[in-house]
């Protein structure tokens, strides 16, 4: 799938975000002239190898955009260490993937986390135990089940899931960005028993404290996927 019709698919979820309280940006890296919007950008990005320079330039056209769909206007977005720093009252989660960025934005006093994850490249089935423990693999595809149903999901849609609820519940402590758990294997996913979705409802948690979970949405994307955290359990967006 070439890059025009992967962007227009996703930029096609808006509405569904939308109803989320959550605002979309997409960009891709081959856009005409990917230039900084500030020095503070221009620093970070001269300091990248080529290919990374315009996967960061991307991400941070992507969060614009976000916020702006949000009714929020976004300059330049530095970072700190490989975190991007907004300005106050702004927020959002970037993900890249094969040259394609997308961002998702909450809206003003939408209090919840935020966190996204792009996987245009599918996983092999074999990296199911990098990510998955033994509780977790009866939701694969090919665990019984047909692809669609309530626990049919791939490899890199559970993978995904994971990487966005990874991103909500990261906490910053004074050294920098704390994860929820050593590794995805430390999260626990499984089917939402509230949800209203239909197949794209999925509860993330922390093993070593379950009450720490959210509510993830996971969209395919030809092979691929998209996913975002859409509140937290009983809450309602």
């Amino acid at each position: 799938m070439g890059t025009a019709p992967v962007v227009g698919g996703l930029v096609a979820l808006g509405p569904l975000l939308a109803a989320d309280g959550l605002g979309l940006g997409v960009a891709a890296v081959s856009e005409p002239g990917p230039e900084p919007a500030g020095p503070a950008e221009a620093a970070a990005a001269a300091s990248m190898p080529p290919r990374r320079r315009l996967e960061f330039l991307a991400g941070r056209r992507a969060a614009r955009r976000a916020l702006r769909v949000v009714g929020l206007d976004c300059g330049e977005i530095p970072r700190s260490g490989r975190l991007p720093v907004f300005p106050p009252g702004r927020t959002a989660s970037i993900s890249h993937s094969t040259g394609i960025a997308v961002a998702v934005a909450g809206a003003p006093g939408r209090d919840l986390p935020l966190g996204c994850d792009l996987e245009l490249r599918p996983l092999p089935r074999e990296a199911a135990r990098l990510v998955l423990r033994e509780d977790e693999e009866s939701l694969l595809a090919d665990a019984g089940l047909p692809p669609g149903a309530d626990a049919g999901w791939s490899v890199t849609e559970l993978f995904s899931a994971k990487e966005s609820a990874w991103k909500a519940l990261t906490v910053m402590t004074g050294g920098g960005r704390e994860g929820p758990a050593d590794s995805l294997r430390g999260l626990r996913v499984s089917p939402r028993e509230d949800s209203e979705d239909g197949e794209d409802g999925l509860r993330v948690c922390v093993r070593a404290d379950p009450a720490r979970a959210v509510r993830v949405r996971v969209v395919r994307v030809g092979a691929g996927a998209f996913s975002y955290v859409i509140g937290r359990p009983g809450s309602r967006g």
